[in-house]
């Protein structure tokens, strides 16, 4: 299989690290309209020059390969969403915003092609860790998914430093969420719902985001009871940016608050990602609960150093797109809960970074 990488950030240039390495891709095309920030090792990596915004350029380069993702900013996602439809070519992307899903499974309704959007660690990975332990149950009483990509140490106020698009950062801090409660689809408002936990004797927060239910809400409607996602943080974090984005009313001036962001918060290398996803239901006994509780590092691929968020996102792409070059994934629209946990833990990312989860029970404080 040939891929096409379209953004060569961060994440961009992790996905072609990892996808060097993996033997079901032959052949790798990496395009941006700026120079990478960091080129993965020549091997099977061709880089592109391009822009996104000229319909032939753009045409030209889909065309040339089998599958496509894309790890631009998520506003720039139907686009490249459109130049896979028009050329029939399989789409992958790893957006948190949940208009630009709805548009992509619009358009993804009687393509032979796979469109796939919401991939990456949360929406993707964790959903579909998420959907594996739900379905381990005859019912579910309660399934909840808390991720985190956390600075390992910070000592500003918001203890908290930049590792990922800035940009899809406020998105999702900005605009509705979706949850299930009492078997029933509800909105939920940013930034509320805090709780607080305590996981390997570290304290977090965590509170309402959007896009990183992806579509679960839907799916598990009626069968499960109470079902969210939430971001996790180190306490403190919400409340200084509730006052940023609410008290100063800068939700609605995103671009603002992501330019002052880019500007003033520093950049880290040196950071984590928490998983916490715990399920209470039945199976044909008692009420049983069961969690996926996992931390990931910072490592390195290729002879190159790589955050932890690189990692984590990069390894939920390369297990999806190792699925579809098996012949594994349908046309058409698909979400990240059709695939199953077994699946995407015997793919070879998949089950290197997200393999060998711990168990554990964390302590839970739920405040208004």
């Amino acid at each position: 299989m040939k891929a096409g990488i379209i953004g060569a950030g961060k994440i961009g240039t992790s996905i072609a690290e990892l996808l060097e390495a993996a033997d079901f891709c032959t052949g790798i095309s990496l395009a941006d309209v700026r120079p990478a920030e960091l080129p993965p090792a020549a091997g099977k990596t061709t880089w592109h020059r391009l822009d996104v915004t000229l319909p032939d350029e753009l045409d030209r380069f889909v065309a040339s390969c089998d599958a496509v993702v894309s790890a631009t900013p998520f506003y720039l996602n139907r686009i490249i969403a459109k130049a896979c439809a028009r050329a029939g070519r399989s789409y992958f992307d790893l957006t948190e915003d949940v208009e630009t899903t709805g548009f992509v499974r619009r358009l993804a309704e009687g393509q032979a092609a796979t469109f796939m959007p919401q991939c990456g660690l949360a929406p993707g990975a964790v959903n579909i860790i998420g959907s594996g332990l739900a379905s381990s149950f005859r019912t579910v009483r309660a399934l909840e998914m808390r991720v985190g990509a956390l600075p390992l140490s910070a000592g500003n106020q918001m203890k908290y430093y930049l590792s990922w698009s800035t940009a899809g950062l406020i998105n999702e801090y900005c605009r509705m969420g979706e949850a299930l409660y009492q078997g029933r689809r509800i909105d939920t408002i940013p930034l509320d719902g805090v709780e607080r936990l305590t996981i390997d004797g570290v304290e977090y927060e965590a509170f309402n985001t959007s896009g990183g239910v992806a579509t679960m809400c839907e799916t598990f409607a009626g069968r499960v009871s109470d079902l969210s996602y939430k971001t996790l943080r180190y306490p403190g974090h919400r409340d200084l940016l509730k006052f940023l984005l609410f008290d100063l009313n800068l939700s609605q001036k995103q671009d603002l608050l992501t330019q002052i962001f880019d500007q003033e918060v520093p950049l880290t290398f040196n950071d984590v990602v928490v998983l916490y996803v715990n399920s209470i239901g039945t199976d044909g006994v008692g009420p049983l609960q069961r969690s996926f509780v996992k931390k990931i590092y910072a490592g390195r691929i290729g002879g190159r150093s790589l955050s932890a968020i690189q990692l984590a996102t990069a390894a939920g792409v390369a297990a999806v797109l190792e699925l579809f070059a098996a012949g594994h994934l349908p046309s058409g629209f698909v979400r990240q809960e059709a695939i199953r946990l077994d699946a995407f833990l015997s793919t070879q990312w998949g089950g290197r970074v997200y393999g060998h989860a711990e168990t554990v029970a964390p302590k839970f404080t739920v405040t208004d």
